[in-house]
């Protein structure tokens, strides 16, 4: 399995700003970020970023990183221009980590490249775990999936689906009635580069501006996205400065 890790990261942030270089320990943000994903299998990890600041301070800490253009509309048409200076192949597979996720698990972004090893019919990937709290299920800031039979993603929502029709206002998958729980949706990618080089170009579908969820578009157009199921949650990103005070408090740091 051979595959890149690109992170995306940009200055701008209206909750955050300059999130990329917000300070954990002495360390930059998205460095922590390559830090974590240098431990998976990728053959490399590289940062797509905004500024030249961003890029001097990978440098400093031995990072590969690229400058890209300021003025992508998303994350994806940042990355499609990574792959571009990186002189990446339309065979090959890149996972996008997102740059505010410093305790990302290294096994996770292996787990979602190797769904595109074994799903040659699927041109994303991504991941999934179980919702455990009716309330998450009930949040529209929390993002469902459902899956086929084979994993592959139905549908994205921010409501709750599937929904239990004979059973409203109950966590249907604690009753012992043996029905799968739903599934939140973990938002790290992975993508055969002609894909990803081609889907800034694709129209944004309905449901996608209806949902806000830029992954509605893939689908809508009949492309497949395979999705992992994870027994565990995956540890909360960084959106706002009580994030950060939280992940500094939890990032364990080597010994001396």
């Amino acid at each position: 399995m051979s595959f890149t890790v690109l992170i995306p990261a940009r200055l701008a942030s209206t909750r955050l700003p300059n999130k990329p270089l917000a300070d954990i320990h002495g360390v930059p943000m998205v460095v922590r970020v390559a830090q974590q994903a240098l431990k998976s299998s990728a053959t490399r990890t590289v940062v797509a970023a905004d500024s030249a600041a961003i890029v001097d301070q990978c440098a400093t800490f031995g990072i590969a990183a690229v400058l890209t253009r300021t003025d992508h509309p998303s994350g994806s048409d940042r990355l499609a221009e990574a792959c571009t200076a990186l002189g990446l192949s339309d065979a090959d597979t890149v996972v996008n980590v997102q740059g505010d996720e410093p305790l990302i698990d290294p096994a996770l972004i292996d787990a979602v490249a190797r769904q595109l090893t074994d799903r040659p019919d699927c041109a994303m990937s991504t991941a999934a775990h179980a919702i455990s709290d009716l309330a998450d299920l009930h949040n529209p800031n929390v993002v469902k999936v459902v899956l086929d039979a084979r994993q592959t993603a139905l549908y994205f929502s921010r409501s709750p689906i599937p929904a239990a029709r004979d059973l409203p206002g109950q966590a249907w998958w604690q009753t012992g009635s043996g029905l799968p729980a739903p599934l939140r949706h973990v938002g790290v990618y992975g993508y055969r580069v002609g894909f990803l080089k081609q889907f800034p170009a694709l129209p944004p579908s309905p449901l996608e501006q209806l949902e806000c969820l830029e992954q509605l578009r893939v689908l809508w157009h009949g492309h497949r996205i395979a999705v992992h199921v994870t027994e565990h949650a995956p540890a909360a990103g960084v959106d706002t400065p009580e994030d950060l005070d939280r992940i500094r408090k939890l990032f364990v740091l080597p010994p001396h």
